[in-house]
């Protein structure tokens, strides 16, 4: 069994709140690098935490709103003209992802998407509740409530011998219990401290579905200035951008 760390590059929601990158994981095992979500800001926070690009073979995306995959296009591009890059890349989603990040690159930079590269490129949908094999990482997908133009997904991560459950942006769905259980880690959306949205889960909510949750940690994270503010009454652990765990 590997040692597994967990870095949040960008913990932050659509709107920066609290000046953060938005969402973007690193997760790193002996035999595995990969990104949770891929938000507009990743590429930035890459920089900003010394992430090498190289090091990630697998990109992971939850849903496709702009603060979650957006950052694809520039990732996509650095890795063709500035990291050189050669070896393969996967991309997996929900259906509809390759269309949606052509077109994402197309508006940002026109050309871009058709333009040859020298590292393979795979895009692989995901299916609800089907589990897939990515190399070192096995994930399935489980569908939650937060439409963004196609499916959106929780994820839950084999890697390295751990397994790890992220909610992707969603309000509560019992399906959550099915992505984190006996999870080492749950990564957890808590946009608000405990006004109801729609959409979006509260820190409340959460806190009352613990028990039913068999997940051994939770971590925090998506927190508008709302929950930000409110962090002196949270009793769990939350996410910082930069901030690493070792599961």
């Amino acid at each position: 069994m590997s040692r597994v760390t967990v870095q949040f590059l960008g913990c932050g929601d659509t709107f920066g709140s609290g000046g953060r990158f938005q969402t973007c994981i690193c997760v790193r095992a002996d035999a595995a690098g990969f990104l949770l979500d891929c938000g507009t800001s990743s590429l930035i926070a890459m920089r900003r935490f010394a992430v090498d690009h190289g090091l990630i073979d697998t990109i992971l995306l939850t849903h496709l709103h702009g603060d979650h995959f957006g950052g694809l296009p520039f990732f996509l591009l650095e890795a063709q003209l500035i990291s050189r890059r050669t070896k393969p890349l996967t991309v997996a989603g929900p259906p509809g992802l390759e269309r949606r990040v052509c077109e994402a690159m197309e508006v940002l930079f026109p050309g871009s998407s058709t333009s040859p590269r020298k590292f393979p490129l795979r895009f692989a949908e995901l299916h609800p509740e089907t589990r897939a094999t990515m190399g070192p990482l096995a994930v399935t997908p489980f569908p939650v409530v937060h439409p963004s133009g196609a499916p959106a997904y929780a994820l839950r991560v084999e890697c390295g011998g751990k397994v790890l459950a992220y909610s992707g942006d969603t309000e509560w769905t019992d399906a959550l219990m099915d992505a984190a259980r006996g999870a080492d880690l749950f990564i957890c959306e808590a946009y608000f401290f405990e006004k109801k949205v729609k959409y979006h889960l509260d820190y409340r909510t959460l806190r009352d579905k613990r028990p039913a949750l068999t997940c051994r940690r939770v971590v925090l994270t998506h927190m508008s200035e709302d929950m930000l503010s409110r962090l002196p009454e949270v009793d769990a652990e939350w996410a910082e951008d930069g901030k690493t765990f070792l599961v």
